[in-house]
């Protein structure tokens, strides 16, 4: 099997390709990213070895022109795990959000039909559907109800691929996934951000009065569930994929701090983040009945292992904070 992924890396896109390079020696993988603040070639320098199975692309998913000569070299599907994902600054300024996760899929769409790719796969997340209440789990049959622009962005994207297998006839398939945590995270996310400031005896800031509730699933999880689901999965229909592990950011974040022996004096509460959804949780067991998926890392084992590769991995967080990390990519590049 060849393989066209995008925003291979990023966090879970990374993970992926490691992932699939180590658990089927079948696959071959073409990674196309832009590399964006968020990407880092630095993830993937444990797929070395592998050499031609992994061939990266610097480049734009809304660059037409690109997509298609990608397209051209007859991939058996295209995983789409390109996007701008950070709710922040998708408050501050949504354009780009806009341009990569809509516009940027409607291209991958758009070549995918006129190459004839045999499958594509959307990987979106759990906050299309909006906040949900204080019981309950997100079903696949939820409606879509997205409180932020990073979340709109991500439904409009989930309604082409819809559109583009009801219209055309397309083979697609929906991920839906909680929040992720493990290797490689870029430190603005809640965990590394939290483990990181610590370790830097720096404030931790927690949104609100911290009791926000997310479901959190070890991203090795999460890649498992897309190779099952990328295989197996119905053509035309949307996956659910939760780690069960409900918790308060609160809760991490005392945890983070007991794990690393820091006093809880490094908190500070600051004013929330406008239309902060309050909580998620995903019902996988549509995934589970049709193929046998459910998380393996427990929540606190994987945090233990996550906290422990930060501390490990000091200098790889640390240039990202410098902006080094962005030097990673000439050196890279001169080299080949």
């Amino acid at each position: 099997m060849k393989l066209l992924v995008t925003g291979g890396c990023g966090f879970i896109g990374s993970n992926f390709i490691l992932h699939t390079l180590e658990s089927h020696p079948d696959v071959s993988i073409i990674n196309l990213d832009l590399l964006t603040y968020a990407g880092n070639l630095e993830n993937l320098q444990d797929a070395e070895p592998y050499g031609e199975r992994h061939r990266f692309v610097r480049g734009d998913i809304a660059d037409r022109d690109l997509v298609r000569s990608l397209m051209s070299r007859e991939p058996d599907a295209v995983v789409n795990f390109a996007a701008e994902s950070h709710v922040d600054r998708s408050i501050m300024d949504s354009c780009s959000f806009i341009t990569t996760n809509v516009v940027g899929t409607q291209v991958l769409l758009d070549a995918c039909r006129e190459f004839g790719i045999k499958r594509y796969v959307q990987i979106s997340t759990d906050e299309v559907y909006g906040s949900l209440g204080p019981e309950g789990a997100f079903t696949e049959g939820h409606a879509v109800c997205p409180n932020s622009p990073y979340a709109a962005s991500k439904a409009a994207a989930d309604m082409l691929v819809r559109a583009y297998h009801k219209t055309h006839g397309m083979d697609v398939v929906i991920t839906r996934c909680s929040n992720n945590y493990g290797p490689y995270q870029f430190p603005e996310k809640l965990i590394p951000l939290m483990i990181s400031n610590a370790l830097n005896d720096q404030e931790l800031p927690v949104y609100g009065d911290g009791r926000n509730v997310r479901d959190w699933i070890h991203v090795l999880d999460h890649c498992r569930a897309v190779n099952l689901i990328l295989r197996d999965g119905r053509s035309g229909e949307v996956y659910n994929i939760g780690g069960a592990s409900e918790y308060t950011n609160i809760e991490i974040v005392k945890y983070i701090l007991r794990r690393l022996d820091k006093p809880e004096s490094l908190i500070r509460f600051v004013a929330d983040r406008p239309g902060h959804d309050r909580r998620y949780a995903m019902d996988f067991s549509k995934l589970h009945s049709e193929m046998g998926w459910r998380p393996i890392v427990g929540f606190e084992e994987g945090l233990n292992q996550t906290i422990s590769w930060y501390i490990e991995h000091d200098a790889w967080w640390q240039r990202i904070r410098s902006g080094e990390y962005r030097e990673y990519y000439e050196k890279w590049y001169g080299q080949r």
